[in-house]
């Protein structure tokens, strides 16, 4: 089982995280299914819309499976375990869709750095957020200490990373990170979802690239993404991809 179970909803794809008796730590496998999960939804066009969901109500995620890395050599940890996990969370960042992470439970370390992948978080009353590394002799390491600090102010992340407290879901609603606390935050999401799903998908999609750039996520991409959508749409592009089939010389038009 990887873990990872997709459903489809309508125009809604459900991701929902699915180890409950680990409080949905992640483990290698759910990583590989997360991915390929991820994969499949940007080259769907049938999907406008992604949830983030958790099996249970105790956790969203507390995290990596301590099992997945414990044993790791340093050079193993460093160049294959973070940056898969990187690789993995960038890619939910960048994906092309609006994404919803549904806290029903407590997000610490890696599960907080997952929602934190998502566009909006709908959080329960009784979930908290947390960076609990240091307490097992590590750091951040899938993007809370840089993506996080784009969505938490810095003594906030401070708070978790540096003294091991935990944020409690008012703090974090106040202070923008969750969109909404709510006794069934799947309900919330979903309402949340239903009204994204009936907007333009392409003006969504460009809205979204057009906010990561300004705010750095992966601001090279996106500028040569928007760049190439434009000239995608010009009749000189048409002309020089016919000119090069035809092998002869493209005479554009500028248009």
């Amino acid at each position: 089982m990887s873990g990872v179970r997709f459903e489809q909803r309508g125009r809604i794809t459900e991701l929902r995280l699915d180890n409950p008796a680990k409080m949905n730590a992640l483990t290698v496998e759910m990583l590989g299914a997360l991915s390929a999960h991820l994969e499949r939804i940007e080259r769907d066009p049938a999907i406008a819309a992604v949830m983030l969901t958790a099996e249970g109500d105790r956790a969203f995620c507390t995290g990596a499976d301590i099992n997945g890395w414990g044993d790791l050599t340093p050079a193993e940890f460093a160049r294959h375990w973070v940056r898969d996990g990187h690789r993995i969370f960038d890619r939910l960042a960048r994906l092309s869709k609006p994404t919803l992470a549904v806290l029903n439970g407590h997000a610490f370390g890696g599960g907080l750095e997952l929602a934190a992948a998502c566009d909006l978080r709908v959080m329960a009353p009784k979930a908290a957020l947390a960076l609990p590394e240091a307490g097992v002799g590590i750091v951040p390491g899938w993007s809370g200490t840089q993506r996080l600090l784009r969505l938490l102010p810095e003594p906030m992340v401070k708070e978790m990373a540096l003294f091991g407290h935990r944020i409690k879901a008012d703090r974090a609603l106040a202070c923008g990170f969750v969109a909404a606390v709510d006794e069934d935050p799947r309900a919330a999401a979903l309402a949340l979802l239903e009204r994204a799903v009936t907007l333009s998908p392409r003006a969504v999609e460009v809205a979204k690239t057009m906010i990561h750039a300004a705010q750095g996520e992966d601001r090279a991409a996106m500028v040569e993404a928007l760049g190439s959508a434009a000239i995608a749409a010009t009749d000189d592009r048409a002309e020089g991809v016919a000119a090069f089939r035809d092998k002869r010389t493209p005479d554009f038009s500028g248009k």
